[in-house]
């Protein structure tokens, strides 16, 4: 009998374990962290062995295959041993995907897959597909072929996902784009990092579009290295290769003939655009019709914490884009307004290069800096505008509340990490959320 071992006893990782166990596998589950007791009570009811706190060498390399989750690097020595003696360590994704007979729309990128990603199946189910959603969002992928097969999923896919991806086959995927994040974890080479994106066209076939900014540098370098004959690039302008692109308010995809207004749609700016266009070429490639397509995108709620508007107090509109922790996210989201902007940033830096949003910095009347320690941020914008030095939430919209004025916008768009006051971007923009609408009468 096969031993699967399952690395992490997170949604993906119990997923993984349950689909193994109902395959008939021999299952054992290892988190050197803690498992919360649901979990736990999920596995003592499968019947599946597991561990926590550690991870027991003798009980774990001898296993046939291992599923790794996705925040366990490579680079560990335990994992190393694992290459070193042959036995395959895949994503959760990989392991479910010989499963299922759905078909799969796969996206990823550094910036919009999230949302792109919820657009495409928000699209599918209000024309009343079966899908699933999985990947960086809803459930695992494993737990869901398991319960009840979908005719389409459509997945979220980070680049450590795709590290552990070898025989899945996408019949759709999007890269939304490339820029510098987890070097990390690439050895500091933005080539490696590049490389593992573009393994989300691998098993490609002749019928499977992959759909991607066609004006990203990086993805045409990537492009070189990989053979995908039905390519759909799209972006803002008409360049004589875009399949999809915008003209004025219009959205137009003319190998289609599709065109769609975006004024009074949910998703306002560029940047969200850009995300319209990928995932209404993926709607198409699911076989969708125009009302269709457009009935979705007038029904749809942005994915939190992206962008999303919180309220209007005092004149002032407030929005929530704590999910924007690296340079280029904040650079879609202030060029997302025409209004002055009392921006709001800081938090663990990645190594920022603040320099990119130059260009953009006339739409920011003021800088409200939220952080442990605001002293690259204030170094570097120091005389260029306002400044506010701030380490809570509480006090932070204090300050903002001084610099606005009617008409403006504020806007939590971090370009950093959360984990120095915060244990996550969600945490940060939830108390966001919460202080603004304390205001709000």
């Amino acid at each position: 009998m096969k031993k699967v071992v399952v690395l992490g006893g997170g949604e993906s990782g119990i997923g993984a374990a349950l689909l193994a166990k109902a395959k008939g596998f021999e299952v054992f589950l290892s988190d050197r962290g803690a498992i919360s007791e649901d979990r736990k009570a999920e596995l003592i009811a499968a019947e599946i062995a597991f561990e926590e706190g550690q991870h027991t060498e003798d009980r774990i390399l001898d296993a046939t295959i291992v599923v790794k989750s996705p925040g366990i690097p490579d680079h560990l020595p335990l994992i190393q041993q694992f290459h070193q003696q042959g036995t395959p360590v895949v994503s959760e994704l990989e392991f479910a995907y010989p499963f299922s007979n759905a078909r799969f729309l796969a996206i990823t990128g550094t910036n919009g897959k999230t949302t792109t990603t919820m657009l495409a199946y928000h699209l599918l189910k209000s024309a009343g597909k079966k899908v699933g959603l999985a990947g960086n969002v809803g459930f695992s992928l494993a737990r869901q072929v398991m319960e009840e097969e979908a005719d389409w999923y459509v997945l979220e896919v980070s680049s450590f996902q795709l590290d552990g991806m070898y025989d899945f086959a996408a019949d759709a995927a999007v890269i939304t784009n490339i820029t510098p994040d987890h070097l990390d974890r690439y050895h500091n080479s933005m080539d490696d990092y590049i490389a593992s994106k573009m393994r989300i066209a691998q098993n490609m076939g002749a019928m499977n579009p992959l759909i991607y900014l066609g004006n990203d540098a990086n993805i045409r370098k990537g492009l070189a290295s990989i053979s995908v004959k039905q390519q759909l690039p799209f972006g803002l302008k008409e360049d004589g290769m875009n399949q999809a692109f915008m003209d004025g308010d219009w959205l137009k995809i003319p190998m289609a003939d599709f065109e769609v207004n975006v004024k009074g749609l949910p998703l306002k700016g560029p940047h969200n655009f850009q995300n319209m266009m990928a995932a209404i070429l993926l709607a198409q490639h699911a076989g969708l019709n125009r009302e269709e397509i457009v009935h979705g995108l007038q029904t749809f709620q942005n994915v939190e914490h992206r962008l999303e508007f919180v309220a209007e107090i005092d004149g002032v509109k407030y929005y929530n884009d704590s999910k924007a922790t690296n340079v280029d996210a904040v650079r879609y989201a202030l060029d997302s307004f025409e209004a002055p902007i009392v921006w709001v940033a800081g938090g663990k830096d990645k190594g920022n290069d603040y320099q990119e949003l130059e260009p953009l910095m006339p739409n920011v009347k003021a800088l409200v800096c939220l952080g442990a320690d605001n002293e690259k941020l204030l170094n570097y914008y120091n005389g260029k505008f306002p400044l506010a030095d701030t380490h809570s939430v509480a006090d932070c919209l204090l300050a903002c509340r001084s610099m606005a004025e009617a008409g403006d916008v504020v806007l939590l768009s971090p370009a950093c990490a959360s984990f120095d006051l915060f244990n996550s971007y969600e945490h940060r923009g939830d108390l966001f959320k919460a202080e603004v609408l304390k205001y709000k009468k």
